[in-house]
């Protein structure tokens, strides 16, 4: 029952509209593109928006990417059973677009790739490029199919429609229109997706005063529920969250994201210059504030209200990832439209996520795996792209399937980069950071982080941690107004535990609750170490410091202490970057003046708009 003791109610008449005309706005951005391009799409332009992007829309983008359904739903979740500790995941977001802007962008920026993974090839092998880019490939289409169900879950306990019909839709409509408007589609999808989201956030925060008399008295219950355990210090790494699996292996986690991670690098590099792709991330970070602080506040408001009465232990909802959805229904029911507005919300986290992973699919499998063996022409490559969005569209409504049997969506969805995510990043700074390591120990480094991460995350899959390692916070049922018969488990507290918690605890075996315990944020940093390390202690081994590294493909100081110098035209429609190609696009390789810092005379400085100095 609801807060009133009355049924929840379904979807009303204004809330199709409000939910059909997001689907038709975003539909009709990927068909505008589409027809905008029409007869002169280039595989460049497909996927990368022909570098022409601004940072504004960029930075919205790389926002609604990553901080998508998974955070719509999972986030105010995660706080209503186990507090507001992460907010501190802020703290994650600014070392993250600190290391991603100063580091990452440069080298990838400055060597002109599409695919990261390219990347590898030139600093390690082909065999080194193919691997990075099976295992993104893998990772992706895993953390899609989780996005994809999020919102089916969401639509299916607020509408009662079929839930795997509305996965197979949601697939079908991120396809739809990614395959017609290539980048530049999704990123202004994107935009308007992230007004939509942060809509539904603020319905439910605003409903959530309106109905506690303030916000204050929001925050009081919150505080003596214990939810604002903002700081907790305990070192203990088999705590789920505490500040420093936050802040440490956070940082690792959201660094694999934003630094190499193809669906986010494509973003940023398709900027129209340096300068513009650093601010995109700049603003991104802002983005993810505000929509962390709107996922936290969303969280404390539903404590709030169900505090005296959890619909989890009074089995009104079958997963804590339906919490939202059920409070919404619940105290929204009487205006109109809105609760549309949420759902919307939801869904237009996973469009955006959705599409994002489909470019970025066929991007890396256009560019790693079909361009190198072939000499056709830049149109028959972007049919053939389009053709990949397709494919890629159909392989993740596939494994949309697998998620409903992952618990949690936002520790799933995590998980999954961690286990990938972390030996990836210690793969490319393996070879950023050291000029001895070699092709030899990169690859046996990478070899044995994934054997191990795989190990650790498939095992704390199957033994769970225990209450005493992820803590979650006291939940109470004497306000309800009509009580479950059925009472709840010893351990979780929820009647809808099928396990017998004896017999869990009896079959445990030791590593059960050290190893596999382990944060599951912990996963990123274990896994990039040991690339690391194993791999810089194999390539000495075998003859690594007779290596011979471009320095473009490393870390140095001039990726540090970066210079931005460019001026617009008479027309303010493009941005020149040192020499010019054959074909009149700007050269963005070594010779820009990004990197080779070159004196102003009298009368380009005349001409010299802005200029900036990152130190």
């Amino acid at each position: 029952m609801s807060i009133t003791g009355t049924p929840v109610a379904q979807f009303a008449v204004w809330d199709y509209v409000v939910f059909v005309a997001m689907l038709l706005i975003s539909t009709f951005i990927g068909i505008y593109h589409a027809v905008k391009a029409r007869g002169q799409q280039s595989n460049s332009q497909f996927l990368l928006g022909d570098r022409q992007l601004r940072a504004v829309p960029v930075a919205m983008s790389l926002t609604a990417s990553f901080m998508s359904a998974v955070t719509v739903i999972g986030t105010p979740a995660e706080v209503y059973r186990y507090g507001a500790i992460f907010l501190i995941f802020c703290i994650s977001y600014a070392v993250v677009t600190i290391v991603s802007a100063e580091i990452f962008l440069p080298i990838f920026y400055s060597l002109n790739i599409t695919s990261t993974y390219e990347y590898l090839s030139m600093r390690f092998n082909k065999l080194a490029r193919y691997i990075g880019t099976s295992l993104y490939i893998i990772q992706t289409v895993l953390y899609t199919g989780i996005v994809i169900y999020a919102p089916a879950l969401a639509l299916n306990q607020v509408t009662g429609f079929d839930l795997w019909g509305i996965l197979v839709a949601t697939g079908l409509v991120c396809t739809f229109y990614c395959t017609l408007g290539g980048l530049k589609a999704v990123v202004w999808t994107d935009v308007f997706q992230m007004g939509i989201m942060i809509s539904g956030f603020l319905a439910v925060i605003i409903r959530g005063v309106v109905i506690q008399g303030s916000f204050e008295r929001i925050w009081n219950i919150s505080y003596h529920g214990g939810r604002l355990n903002f700081w907790d210090f305990d070192p203990d790494p088999l705590r789920r969250h505490t500040f420093w699996t936050i802040v440490f292996g956070g940082s690792f986690m959201w660094t694999a994201i934003y630094g190499i991670n193809q669906s986010q690098v494509q973003r940023y590099i398709a900027c129209i210059n340096q300068c513009e792709a650093k601010l995109s991330l700049y603003f991104n970070m802002i983005g993810l504030w505000i929509t962390a602080i709107c996922a936290v506040f969303t969280g404390l408001t539903m404590y709030s209200i169900y505090y005296q009465c959890d619909p989890l232990t009074e089995k009104q909802v079958k997963a804590p990832d339906q919490l939202l959805p059920y409070l919404v229904m619940d105290i929204l029911r009487d205006y109109p439209g809105v609760p549309g507005i949420f759902v919307a919300a939801a869904y237009s986290g996973t469009l955006s996520t959705v599409s994002s992973s489909i470019n970025a699919l066929a991007a890396v499998t256009m560019e790693d795996l079909i361009k190198p063996h072939t000499t056709l022409s830049e149109q028959k490559l972007s049919w053939i792209a389009k053709g990949l969005s397709v494919m890629f569209g159909i392989i993740c409504i596939g494994m949309a399937a697998l998620s409903s049997l992952m618990g949690s969506i936002l520790q799933a969805a995590l998980t999954i980069f961690g286990i990938v995510g972390g030996p990836l990043l210690g793969f490319f700074l393996l070879g950023m950071l050291f000029p001895c390591a070699n092709s030899i120990g990169a690859i046996s480094g990478l070899a044995i982080s994934i054997i191990l991460t795989l190990w650790i995350g498939i095992g704390g899959q199957v033994y769970s941690p225990l209450p005493d390692q992820t803590r979650p916070l006291s939940l109470s049922i004497a306000g309800c107004f009509f009580n479950s018969t059925e009472p709840p488990d010893p351990v979780t507290g929820s009647p809808w535990t099928t396990m017998n918690p004896v017999t869990e605890l009896n079959s445990r075996p030791a590593i059960a609750d050290t190893l596999y315990s382990i944060s599951y944020l912990y996963l990123s940093p274990i896994g990039s170490l040991t690339v690391l390390i194993l791999g810089l202690i194999i390539s000495l081994l075998t003859g690594g410091r007779k290596n011979k590294v471009d320095e473009k493909l490393l870390i140095t100081k001039k990726n540090l202490l970066c210079c931005f110098s460019f001026t617009h035209t008479s027309d303010h429609s493009e941005v020149k970057f040192g020499k010019e190609n054959a074909d009149g696009t700007a050269d963005r390789g070594e010779d820009n003046p990004t990197f080779s810092h070159q004196e102003l005379n009298n009368s380009e400085k005349q001409n010299h708009i802005l200029s900036m100095t990152y130190l």
